[in-house]
């Protein structure tokens, strides 16, 4: 089986809408690399289903109340990143049916995604994911095959054994999986940012994290990060993890987040903001992605990590992973909507986030961003 490559793409946002606000403006200079982060990994077809009462009873048969498509897996983290302003890059497999074509259009032409290192593979069905939303959380059931090895160092994503030059790289660590192009970015300079998967083998042994010693920062949750660490507190588990990463950075689902810089000692710790959540399919990739552009616009490390976590919060109210994630439009209309509210229950909140009136693009009308919808996209009119 063969792989042809796409057609040569600029990275540029072509035929997508420009971002409100590019948050490196202020930093760019001539001679920076053209991609500002670099990711790769496996893009799936997401099918969400929320509205259930419960979990699906055996031998019964459950009506969702909503439903949503749109390109999940590395796809989430990809949208993510492109809707905050950064020129981003995906190397990724597309199978050649129609759920492969909707997800490269959808990335490409819709969120301006560079997939100039991506390839298109026939004969190859895209992976698909249905993700069922209940009661704050969500179960899924995925089906797919893995692509085949590439048969050239272009098909293959990166430059041979190394990714082209970024800003910043975003990884996600297999326990027992080496990664070895991420020595190859950190050499040339990229920021590497890493989080983790469940790991299935149940040994948490910190030994099978192969790579962790390029990164920059580590971002697990707080099952993870304590596994990990052998502790039973995130923040005990943040502060083990920054002996090893110059930067821990620990979820904590309805408890917010909270971060140790093992290069200076710094610790910030903020709140998460409460909302009522739809679906939380791919909340942790938006959060990342926050966090990076935070990070690569040298923000202080509260700052980075309030926006994080209100990025993750403002995701949850749609459907969807990659579709989900929020804009500067959305940050905008939502920071407003706290600013107008007097009362002392958001005092809190317009302190924490006033650090947005430096950020935030000047008042404007912005086109709304692509939502999921329950097919896999409408034939545009002619």
């Amino acid at each position: 089986m063969s792989a042809r490559p796409r057609p040569q793409q600029q990275p540029v946002r072509q035929g997508a809408p420009a971002p409100v606000l590019d948050p490196l403006a202020p930093l760019r200079a001539d001679g920076d690399p053209a991609t500002d982060v670099y990711l790769t990994g496996t893009v799936f077809l997401d099918i969400i289903l929320t509205g259930l009462d419960s979990a699906p009873v055996r031998g019964t048969e459950s009506w969702a109340r909503g439903m949503g498509s749109s390109p999940g897996g590395v796809a989430n983290m990809a949208t993510a990143l492109a809707r905050l302003g950064l020129r981003t890059s995906l190397a990724a497999a597309f199978g050649d049916d129609m759920y492969g074509e909707y997800c490269w259009d959808a990335l490409s032409h819709g969120e301006g995604i560079d997939l100039t290192y991506s390839r298109t593979i026939p004969g190859w069905h895209s992976p698909v994911t249905v993700s069922m939303a209940y009661e704050g959380e969500r179960t899924m059931v995925s089906h797919g095959h893995e692509a085949p090895p590439p048969e050239t160092a272009f098909d293959g994503g990166h430059a041979p054994g190394c990714p082209p030059p970024s800003r910043a790289c975003v990884a996600s660590l297999v326990p027992g999986r080496p990664e070895d192009w991420l020595g190859c970015a950190a050499a040339r300079g990229s920021r590497i940012f890493a989080d983790v998967g469940w790991d299935d083998t149940g040994r948490w042994d910190p030994a099978d994290l192969d790579g962790l010693e390029h990164c920059e920062a580590f971002l697990p949750n707080a099952e993870e990060a304590m596994r990990y660490t052998r502790t039973s507190d995130p923040r005990a588990a943040a502060r083990k993890l920054a002996e090893r990463v110059p930067l821990a950075v620990v979820t904590m689902g309805s408890e917010g987040a909270c971060a140790v810089d093992g290069r200076t000692g710094e610790s910030a710790e903020v709140p998460a903001i409460a909302v009522e959540a739809l679906d939380p399919t791919g909340a942790g990739d938006v959060f990342v992605a926050g966090f990076v552009t935070g990070t690569l616009a040298a923000w202080p490390l509260a700052d980075r990590l309030a926006f994080a976590g209100l990025t993750a919060a403002l995701s949850v109210q749609e459907f969807g992973g990659s579709l989900a994630a929020p804009g500067w439009a959305e940050i905008f209309a939502w920071w407003q909507q706290v600013r107008a509210q007097g009362d002392p229950a958001t005092g809190a909140l317009r302190d924490r986030y006033a650090f947005l009136d430096a950020v935030l693009p000047a008042p404007g009308h912005c086109a709304p961003p692509a939502r999921a919808v329950p097919t896999i996209g409408f034939r545009r009119p002619a």
